[in-house]
């Protein structure tokens, strides 16, 4: 099901929780600028987090890396706390991207099954290595609502098409909520459980719910499908 390389559902493209810079014409060239040092910035901390991880990240040493003044960075972002939040938006891009539009087996080409599994060490690596700022952002903005509901949508529609019969809507909630934030944190964390033994537990999941009979799947009156 997809359009131009884009993953489509029911007929129309699923969107990106994205929102582009419109730049008048004539401010054009200023904000092709402001965009440039954006990404070079953006870039630099996402380095600098896989490196070193979240909490060693520091505004000077964005900067530098970067090669921008740090009035740059703070002009853009406020705070160490607004570029974190900007890192997690670009980071929850780059990912969505990759699921709706990029190869197989995560992006379109591969079966829902390998899919599935795709996506799910695919999340739970992306909230590794920000789980400390995405906790502390939690679910109140927008994007993070946003991202997780077309985590939902899309899982959603993996399992109807590898046939899983029953509350499509309830059940890809369930699934999602098992690489999201709060439960990562609680297993890797207080409970001690490793990264693999929490990706084996999803794709063991996975795998029974593609596996099982419908007819222990009941559909909920008025799910959507």
């Amino acid at each position: 099901m997809q359009r131009g390389g884009a993953e489509t559902l029911c007929g129309s493209a699923l969107p990106l929780v994205d929102s582009p810079l419109v730049a008048a014409a004539g401010g054009r060239e200023v904000r092709q600028d402001a965009a440039r040092n954006a990404a070079k910035i953006l870039d630099a901390a996402t380095r600098l987090v896989d490196r070193d991880g979240v909490e060693a990240v520091t505004m000077d040493a964005v900067a530098e890396a970067a090669g921008v003044g740090k009035g740059t960075v703070f002009r853009r972002y406020g705070s160490r706390a607004g570029l974190m939040g900007a890192l997690l938006d670009h980071t929850e891009l780059q990912f969505q991207r990759a699921m709706l539009t990029g190869p197989p087996p995560l992006g379109p080409g591969a079966p829902p099954r390998e899919r599935l599994l795709a996506f799910g060490a695919a999340r739970l690596e992306l909230v590794l290595r920000h789980r400390s700022v995405l906790l502390a952002r939690g679910d109140a903005p927008h994007g993070a609502r946003g991202a997780y509901d077309l985590a939902c949508t899309h899982v959603r529609h993996l399992l109807r098409e590898a046939g899983v019969q029953g509350d499509l809507e309830l059940l890809a909630e369930q699934l999602v909520s098992l690489v999201e934030p709060g439960w990562v944190h609680r297993q890797v964390g207080p409970a001690g459980r490793s990264r693999e033994r929490t990706l084996a537990a999803w794709e063991d999941l996975v795998r029974r719910v593609l596996d099982a009979p419908a007819a222990t799947a009941p559909a909920a009156s008025g799910a959507r499908s």
